[in-house]
């Protein structure tokens, strides 16, 4: 018997685990009814809900909810903010300019590109360290490995002014001394002790506390997709309410232009080099 593909054991048929919509009747999340069982749950439970199927405590909820709200900057300076406010300053719809603005934000130095890298890295540290084994080992495995160690060294600034609120949130809901955390701060200290003196930054503080709370790398990466999403909207309405076209520009006279010097085109008028046009 000829064995059937993958495409012909899925033709015609969507098959889910996640959840459904019953249109007109109902619609299910994860076995759970929307409307009935999730129906008074927290947003963002239900985001977390839905990437790993885990309830989280009020406290855990609270953390989740800070990680975001800690990283919600609405200065339009920002190199995924610009691109929501270019949009608003180009009349782009708001849907459009903020939907590229976060797809921006999967810079690898900068957003969601290294969040997997860090949330691996301290997984991989805390199991080191349960076993007895050499963290400063790791540590340069790491570094050889990759030249860097995400979540730690910031290239525009010494600190993270994010973990000062952060650390004062887990000490009041109890949540300061996860295991993964905990490794996260000795990681800390052994390259501050060493020739490296990094220090940890908020995305290798946002792993640990999702590793903490049972998050997989890839769900750590899901989870943290959103978190520049509330400063966005600021950036996108008060370009909107500019004139068209007058967010950050550039005058010619400000390029370094290297091309072609001015010339003369036939019929005796000059043509200006592009950097004086």
């Amino acid at each position: 018997m000829t064995p059937i593909s993958p495409l012909e054991q899925h033709a015609g048929v969507l098959r889910s685990r996640m959840g459904g919509a019953f249109v007109g009747e109902r619609a299910v999340f994860r076995g759970r009814d929307l409307h009935a069982d999730l129906a008074d749950m927290d947003w963002l439970a239900l985001y977390v809900f839905g990437i790993t199927g885990q309830r989280y405590t009020p406290a855990q909820l609270k953390v989740l909810h800070a990680i975001w709200v800690y990283t919600s900057y609405p200065d339009a300076r920002i190199w995924n903010n610009r691109v929501a406010a270019l949009a608003g300053s180009a009349r782009s719809s708001g849907n459009l300019g903020v939907a590229a603005a976060l797809a921006v934000s999967e810079a690898e130095i900068y957003g969601r590109g290294i969040d997997i890298r860090a949330a691996t890295f301290i997984q991989r540290a805390a199991r080191v360290r349960a076993a007895g084994g050499s963290l400063d080992d790791c540590i340069r495995d790491e570094l050889k490995q990759h030249r860097a160690i995400a979540g730690y060294g910031r290239p525009i600034a010494a600190g993270d002014e994010r973990i000062a609120p952060m650390t004062r949130l887990l000490e009041r809901e109890g949540l300061a001394d996860g295991e993964h955390l905990t490794t996260a701060r000795a990681v800390e200290q052994q390259l501050q002790a060493g020739r490296w003196r990094l220090k940890m930054n908020y995305a290798a503080m946002a792993a640990a506390l999702t590793a903490d709370m049972g998050f997989t790398p890839r769900q750590h990466y899901q989870f943290t997709f959103p978190a520049f999403l509330a400063g966005m909207q600021p950036c996108y309405i008060e370009a909107s309410e500019q004139p068209a076209g007058t967010l950050l520009p550039l005058a010619c006279d400000h390029v370094r232009y290297e091309g072609p010097a001015a010339r003369a085109w036939p019929g005796g008028q000059q043509a200006q080099s592009p950097a004086a046009s």
